[in-house]
């Protein structure tokens, strides 16, 4: 894999990618407004699960008019998300919270499909009662904690506290980060 990755952040477009003046700060500030839109439409469709807002309106109508803002913040926020890993591999790959950031987006969407494939097809049976049923509320606050941890684990892969390179770093951060062992 270190090889692969290492190839990959010297290919030219990803090197013309990390250096550039222009392309860089505009792939980064879509990433974050993508970010926002996404997180923005999930929030509200997570609350609305939990019963903390909007609860006169049925589920399926909430979840039917955020759900194309949600595709799109998706769609945009994964693309440049690729771009931004493709810009220099390496480092997103031994950095902690960028590993810590795929297990969260892993268990996120566990839970949306999860969530999608079970309760959410009765929808119509439940969305008008004053209590949702409690695997709808816990596929709401699993959501909403996931992405929150994601955005935070997100911002803080621009910190490099933990990076490979560090002399003195406790043994489980090395192993975590999967930084290279001396002699390999």
């Amino acid at each position: 894999m270190e090889r692969f990755l290492e190839w990959l952040g010297s290919t030219p477009w990803s090197v013309a990618l990390l250096e550039s003046t222009l392309a860089w700060p505009l792939i980064e500030s879509s990433h974050v407004l993508a970010v926002a839109l996404f997180f923005g439409t999930v929030m509200m469709n997570d609350l609305r699960l939990l019963g903390w807002t909007m609860r006169r309106v049925p589920v399926s109508e909430v979840t039917g008019r955020l759900l194309p803002w949600t595709r799109i913040g998706f769609t945009i926020m994964v693309v440049t998300g690729l771009l931004i890993f493709y810009s220099n591999p390496v480092r997103y790959y031994h950095n902690i919270f960028f590993r810590l950031k795929v297990i969260l987006f892993v268990v996120a969407g566990l839970n949306a499909f999860l969530f999608h494939r079970g309760i959410h097809r009765r929808v119509m049976e439940w969305e008008r009662l004053p209590v949702l049923p409690g695997r709808a509320r816990a596929a709401g606050a699993i959501s909403l904690a996931a992405w929150a941890l994601i955005i935070v684990a997100g911002r803080l892969i621009a910190y490099n506290w933990f990076d490979c390179d560090i002399p003195g770093q406790p043994g489980w951060v090395n192993w975590a980060a999967g930084c290279p062992v001396a002699g390999d």
